[in-house]
């Protein structure tokens, strides 16, 4: 995209640890933001300067009208950020039903039915000589199931498919899609799983580290960032005395 002064980009789930930093890291490069998620009081809380658009991600017909709030405050649409998510743990065999139906609801479908709602609004920005983007979230998970995630993997990596695939379609539109798939992040989603409990888990990601390597595709035109784009560089040699 090169320079995000003047663009308007939507924020799905701007007050999750990595929507947060992400938000941040746009609005100090100049973009307008429209910060969406379901507690209006957290939105405000964050203190980033936008507008606060709430938002139930299960709704088909709120997705729609998110897409239209956004592109109404400034005219246009010129990047989405989806960065809102659920997470459930446990064995797959004692999964529940509806807690497979709220996973697929929310990391698979929102983002599917996101990228349709944004798609007239980002070939617009396109035509209009803008860079326009969608990016997902798909984590690690996606290229490598993990046990007791089995239906939280499912769920992202069946949205990283999709994203591959509809990335290719949208091309000719002037669209990017950028799926991103960090590590384990040190952010609270972990601690309010929608089912199960976490185990142990090792020391993750640093959350602004891995905001500042997803901001830094947007700006540079990637189309994808695997794992690897996130593994911290190991420190260089000492020079020989």
């Amino acid at each position: 995209m090169g320079e995000l002064r003047g663009s308007t980009i939507l924020v799905v789930g701007a007050s999750g640890g990595l929507g947060h930093q992400i938000s941040r890291l746009l609005a100090e490069a100049g973009a307008t933001l429209v910060l969406s998620g379901r507690d209006p009081d957290a939105l405000a809380a964050l203190g980033l300067p936008g507008t606060r658009v709430t938002a139930d991600l299960t709704d088909p017909t709120a997705i729609s009208d998110l897409v239209a709030s956004a592109e109404a405050v400034t005219g246009h649409l010129d990047g989405v950020v989806v960065a809102a998510g659920v997470v459930a743990f446990g064995p797959a065999e004692s999964l529940r039903p509806e807690t497979v139906q709220t996973l697929v609801a929310v990391n698979t479908v929102a983002p599917i039915l996101l990228m349709q709602a944004a798609h007239a609004a980002l070939a617009r920005s396109a035509s209009a000589g803008r860079a326009p983007f969608l990016l997902t979230l798909s984590g690690v998970v996606s290229e490598s199931p993990t046990a007791n995630l089995a239906a939280y993997s499912a769920s992202k990596a069946g949205m990283a498919a999709f994203m591959t695939a509809a990335g290719r379609e949208v091309r000719r539109a002037g669209i990017r899609l950028i799926d991103a798939r960090p590590g384990h992040t040190e952010t609270a989603l972990s601690t309010h799983p929608i089912a199960g409990t976490a185990p142990a888990l090792p020391a993750g990601l640093d959350p602004a580290a891995v905001a500042a390597r997803i901001v830094r595709a947007i700006l540079t035109g990637e189309r994808d960032l695997p794992s690897a784009a996130f593994v911290p560089a190991a420190p260089a040699a000492p020079a020989p005395a």
